[in-house]
């Protein structure tokens, strides 16, 4: 087995985490719109050299209008639904909550996909909820905007992966990818103007470096995807709950406690067992969460999964 698509993986998700770092420090000076839409603005020249390496030939009109829509709106979603949980959550409560979009994607792919799910994959579906809920304690703390944006963001991001599961071998590269950026760069532009806020030269060097790190990020886990086996890269995406945790102790003075820990293992391990269940072959016949290949979270990392198709 070639390990060095984890040791890829491991890097790029610790930049991911880095990258989640920077959001959070902004998002207590700035409203999540407008991060969005400097981090997008910024992100265009460097996606758009990707983009023009596909010599792929058509126009930019979806084969599948409705699910490019669909998608598009789930990305929007995501992004601002993603900046504002960072900014407002511990990191390792968020993540703990992301980390359940595996088994989002597991359910969806039954309606999209036409996916068999056998008792085993349901049951590690269940258990992995059970988990969410040992993270949120209702009742017996607070369900604040926050926990709901970061629920949000996995129940898009689980969509927009489902989606391009569905369509992606019929549709451009170009156009998995300039939709989202366009309607990001339109919708947060609009809603930056109800709370603008003047952004200092660091600051905006902050939101450069926002996008910078996100791109980087992507680059390695193409590497490390064409690197190894999905199965080996996969279950590296939790390594961040580590980052998570040692980032927010020394930056921001957190602490994860029981239920979350708790919380976040039973998750995690529920996830694992998707992983390597579809890894398995079995009644499988569309392996969603194997196939996804892009991060739980791409607040504003570009979707990789076009790219590892193309490549091949």
């Amino acid at each position: 087995m070639n390990l060095n698509g984890a040791f890829f993986a491991l890097i790029a998700f610790g930049i991911f985490a880095t990258h989640d770092v920077v959001i959070k420090f902004l998002g207590a000076s700035f409203a999540p719109a407008q991060l969005v839409f400097f981090s997008t603005m910024f992100s265009f020249p460097l996606i758009t050299l990707m983009l023009m390496r596909d010599k792929t030939e058509g126009n930019l009109r979806p084969v599948h209008p409705w699910w490019t829509l669909l998608r598009t709106a789930c990305s929007t979603i995501n992004a601002i639904a993603a900046f504002y949980a960072f900014s407002v959550l511990p990191l390792a409560q968020v993540y703990a909550i992301l980390f359940a979009t595996p088994l989002l994607i597991t359910l969806l792919s039954i309606p999209i996909l036409k996916e068999h799910v056998g008792v085993h994959r349901w049951a590690a579906v269940v258990v992995g909820l059970i988990g969410v809920l040992v993270v949120l304690r209702p009742g017996t703390t607070e369900f604040t905007l926050g926990h709901m944006a970061a629920l949000t963001c996995a129940f898009v991001g689980a969509t927009a992966s489902i989606i391009v599961r569905k369509i992606g071998r019929e549709e451009r590269t170009v156009v998995l990818m300039i939709y989202p950026m366009l309607s990001n760069f339109v919708i947060m532009g609009a809603l930056m103007t109800l709370s603008y806020r003047p952004m200092e030269l660091v600051e905006v060097g902050g939101i450069g470096t926002i996008s910078v790190l996100g791109f980087l990020g992507g680059l390695l886990l193409i590497k490390a995807y064409k690197a190894s086996e999905a199965a080996v890269v996969a279950p590296m995406q939790y390594s961040q709950i580590i980052w998570a945790t040692i980032f927010g102790f020394v930056l921001f003075g957190e602490k994860v406690d029981t239920p979350t820990l708790i919380g976040a293992s039973i998750i995690i391990l529920s996830g694992l067992y998707i992983v390597f269940r579809e890894a398995q072959g079995g009644r499988s016949a569309n392996t969603p969460v194997l196939r996804t290949r892009s991060r739980a979270s791409s607040a504003s990392s570009f979707r990789i999964s076009p790219f590892l198709r193309r490549l091949k």
